[in-house]
């Protein structure tokens, strides 16, 4: 391989990450159309992030991983999707961008936000809600 072919593909692949950004954020109908009966699992910086169940009527259940699951629902915000929880009110803004790997999500509440990939559960692996913790 040439060295420019070199160069040319090292910035290809450094460019990956970003290219969902480069085409148009998935609007509300187009969001809900893809997750709708779904339920996604999210990983951030090479990690497991959490889990989403995306039930009718744009209801959620999310957890991150720890059997503590939050009720909520979604709207669509201008070219965002927002998030209000059972625990948190304030909504929760993303900008979702569907590939051929699946969702990838960027928090827009925050300047450089997190940003999330869609990513097959482990073999066998569902969506766990434990329920209340009840003790004295």
């Amino acid at each position: 391989m040439t060295r420019l072919a070199l160069l040319t593909t090292a910035f290809a692949i450094t460019l990956l990450p970003h290219t969902a950004q480069a085409q148009s954020a998935m609007s509300g109908a187009e969001f809900e159309a893809y997750v709708t009966g779904k339920t996604l699992f999210f990983e951030a910086d090479g990690q497991r992030y959490g889990v989403e169940e995306y039930l009718p009527n744009r209801r959620v259940r999310w957890s991150f991983l720890d059997g503590q699951c939050k009720e909520g629902e979604w709207f669509e915000q201008g070219a965002q999707i927002c998030f209000v929880y059972e625990d948190n009110p304030s909504p929760q803004c993303w900008s979702f961008f569907e590939s051929a790997r699946g969702l990838t999500a960027t928090f827009e509440n925050e300047p450089n936000g997190t940003v999330l990939y869609e990513i097959d559960p482990a073999a066998g692996e569902e969506m766990l809600c434990l329920g209340p913790e009840v003790g004295v």
